[in-house]
């Protein structure tokens, strides 16, 4: 009987006659040729008549029977009925169908199994009782979902699987896919899902609408916080659906949704008895009307409150001044219609006795007169800031430190028509509770022409900043310096035309030890100064920043190696710093840096690498624009620093 032999890629067998042996013999090319064609033609024949049994025996088979093939109300059963909640996390998996059904079911319908089996299951993970105290957060509580990733699946899914482990209790949407963004549908699977989610936050989602917020009202009655931003569709419907069903919201902030409108403010202030925090800003719709009713009803519980870019008048402020009897922080910014009638009426209403910071910011209606009457009857107030306030002067400065008996913390900001002269008479009459001014960006703060002989002493002050003030110079730190011999931090930042003639002065006058410097921007700084400071406050210094110093060199680093105990952080951003410097700081064993920045310091080369790992507390490293280092050796010093957040 002839042998089998297979022949080509599809496995087909055909004969092996004896006949073949005739190719090897001298004139058996052309029989070999012929027999070649024979063989193609059979192994043809063969495939497709194996393919055509295969088909004749599937067509015999009677069809699978599927869960696909089930109506969605019978297979909504189906998955209700899953034992646990890995199986409902993995049926998830299967389509959209079988996903979209999943987010469907609420926590209250899950069935669960009428009773447990006798026998262990050998396939589950034993854990011990002990283990389960020390076990970490569940992951699953807390999810933020961003950009393109925003979709009702991506949301649906997370939905489910948190759901599984007990629900999601934080959840922020930030942006929207531009296709296939949040809608009703995400929220809705999130709301059957979550029961005990408190705080959620929609940010830039065009496609929600009050359907979807009455969902989340409806399925999550214990919702705490609610921040909904640039979500147009969302009317005062929305906000009353959730006045209704979330009675313990303490949170809610509501900005750029040009359809929430005073009914909407009105029913939450009704609805709402816990309400402790609201944020208002950039609604057209909401006036004083909205404001006034919220402020009304929520007086008991209502602390804080933001108001910005809204429509409303003197008579919302003159509310908030009678019934904001727990307001401890106020903030208004952009209130073109308030004037400084509004201001006043609001302090001469003596209702905001524990009001202790505010905030104003591109208010026309902050005078003299207004800054001076809250001080007066803010009998609390602990901090003001005030943020492009043009009509504040020298005079006013002056009344309300007077009147401000229990303020520490003045911050201005643009405020031009403040004076050198202004900020010097506020120090000389502040309280003995004075601790931190903050000056930035103010114009009218520069050299004054005369400085009294004898200044008094504000013994008080600790903490100063004094940031991009164009006309401070040398003259002016130099009298703040003998003013406030008690300084542990210092923001100098921006202040181009301050130099070592201003700075030292104020060194030699800090008596109690500076803790914390900045002098970013300040070109003028040589290592004179830096070195004198590392000399009389290294051992209490703990950040330094002098970033943009170009005069700064390896001297300073030498300096600070020397004579500082506790530095923690280091900036020396676009100096002129080498390796020697690096390895100066490498061998000091007083201190350990935890954060150093070597930004653009082209003079640092890979020399410098053996030095840098030898930092074994280092937990923060700034090489960008390093380039004499190399990728290499960065590459090395990461796995060096393994611990250590590296960027370069």
């Amino acid at each position: 009987m002839p042998a089998f032999r297979a022949y080509g890629d599809g496995g087909c067998l055909v004969s092996a006659p004896a006949e073949l042996s005739g190719m090897f013999c001298r004139g058996g090319v052309v029989q070999q040729q012929q027999r070649k064609r024979s063989l193609v033609a059979a192994s043809a024949v063969a495939a497709a008549a194996a393919e055509y049994v295969r088909a004749s025996k599937k067509q015999r088979q009677p069809a699978q029977p599927s869960l696909d093939a089930l109506p969605d109300e019978c297979l909504f059963e189906v998955l209700r009925r899953l034992p646990g909640g890995r199986e409902r996390a993995d049926s998830a998996c299967v389509s959209r169908r079988w996903l979209a059904l999943l987010a469907t079911i609420r926590a209250s319908e899950l069935g669960h199994a009428a009773s447990t089996s006798l026998l262990p299951d050998l396939n589950e993970e034993f854990v011990m009782e002990e283990d389960t105290d020390d076990s970490p957060a569940d992951p699953c509580a807390e999810r933020v979902l961003e950009g393109k990733e925003a979709t009702d699946v991506r949301l649906a899914a997370m939905a489910v699987v948190a759901g599984s482990l007990g629900g999601l209790e934080k959840l922020a949407v930030r942006g929207s896919h531009p296709t296939r963004g949040v809608t009703d549908q995400g929220l809705l699977a999130v709301a059957r899902g979550s029961p005990n989610l408190c705080s959620l936050a929609l940010w830039g989602v065009p496609l929600v609408t009050d359907a979807g917020l009455a969902e989340i009202a409806a399925g999550c009655p214990s919702l705490e916080r609610l921040d909904i931003t640039s979500c147009p569709l969302i009317t005062d419907k929305g906000l009353a659906a959730v006045a209704q069903g979330c009675p313990n919201l303490v949170s809610l902030t509501v900005d750029a949704c040009s359809g929430v409108g005073n009914e909407g403010l009105r029913a939450i202030g009704r609805c709402c008895t816990k309400l402790q925090a609201v944020s208002i800003k950039n609604c057209v719709n909401i006036g004083d009307q909205g404001i006034s009713s919220l402020v009304c009803s929520a007086s008991a519980s209502l602390a804080k409150i933001r108001l910005q870019g809204l429509n409303i008048t003197d008579a919302s402020l003159a509310v908030i001044g009678y019934y904001g009897k727990s307001v401890t922080d106020l903030t208004l910014a952009r209130l073109a219609a308030v004037g400084e009638r509004g201001f006043w009426v609001m302090a001469n209403a003596n209702g905001l006795q524990n009001l202790r910071c505010i905030s104003v910011t591109s208010c026309p209606g902050v005078t003299d007169l207004a800054i001076v009457s809250i001080a007066k009857f803010c009998s609390s107030l602990k901090q003001l800031c005030l943020n492009k306030c043009e009509h504040v002067s020298d005079a006013g400065l002056k009344a309300f430190a007077e009147a401000a008996k229990m303020l520490e913390n003045l911050q201005l900001e643009e405020c031009n028509r403040v004076t050198l002269v202004g900020v010097l008479a506020c120090l000389i009459n502040c309280s003995q509770k004075f601790r931190a001014l903050s000056l930035v960006k103010c114009t009218g703060v520069k050299d004054i022409c005369a400085a009294p002989a004898q200044l008094p002493v504000c013994k008080s002050l600790r903490f100063l900043t004094i940031k991009d003030c164009p006309g401070f110079t040398d003259a002016s730190l130099a009298v703040v310096g003998m003013i406030c011999p008690q300084l542990e931090q210092v923001d100098l930042s921006g202040l181009g035309e301050v130099s070592d003639n201003g700075l030292l002065p104020l060194i030699k006058s800090a008596e109690s030890g500076l803790v914390k410097v900045d002098l970013s921007g300040c070109k003028n700084i040589t290592d004179v100064a830096v070195s004198a400071l590392m000399k009389a406050h290294g051992k209490s210094i703990k950040q330094v920043s002098i970033e943009g110093c170009s005069k700064i060199t390896d001297a300073s680093l030498f300096a600070i190696s020397e004579n500082c105990t506790e530095l923690a952080e280091l900036d020396l951003s676009n100096c002129m710093v080498s390796d020697s410097g690096i390895a100066s700081l490498a061998s000091a064993k007083q201190f350990q840096l935890r954060v150093l920045s070597l930004f653009g310091c082209t003079n640092v080369t890979q020399r410098s690498v053996p030095f840098l790992g030898n930092m074994g507390k280092l937990e923060g490293l700034n090489l960008q624009f390093c380039n004499m280092i190399g990728d290499h050796n960065i590459a090395s010093l990461e796995k060096q620093l393994w611990w250590c957040d590296i960027l370069a």
